[in-house]
C-alpha cells in the first residue's frame, strides 16, 4: 500500500498551540555562572582607576563626579580586588 493512499479523515486534526506556549525563547543559553559578574568588575576595575588617576588633576570632572582630587587619588591608589 502506498503513504499517498493513506484515509486523511483518520488522523487527527493538529490542534493550534495556546496562549500559554511560548512563541520564542527568552534568552540565548543559560543563565552565566553567579561568579562571572564578579570577575567583570575584578577586570574592569583597574581600568576605571586608571582613568580616576587621569582626571586627578582636573578640578571641573572631579566636581561632575562629586570627588575631592585626595579622594580621587585614594579610590586610584586600591588594588582591583578592593
Amino acid at each position: 500500500m502506498s503513504i499517498l493512499s493513506t484515509d486523511t479523515w483518520s488522523i487527527p486534526p493538529v490542534e493550534a498551540a495556546g496562549p500559554a506556549t511560548p512563541l520564542h525563547q527568552s534568552s540565548s543559553g543559560p543563565a552565566p555562572p553567579v561568579w562571572l559578574p564578579r570577575w567583570w568588575g575584578w577586570l574592569d576595575r583597574p581600568l576605571q582607576r586608571i582613568a580616576l588617576h587621569e582626571i586627578a588633576d582636573d578640578p571641573h570632572l572631579l566636581s561632575d563626579l562629586g570627588l575631592t582630587r585626595e579622594q580621587a587619588l585614594r579610590e586610584a591608589a586600591k588594588p582591583f580586588w578592593r
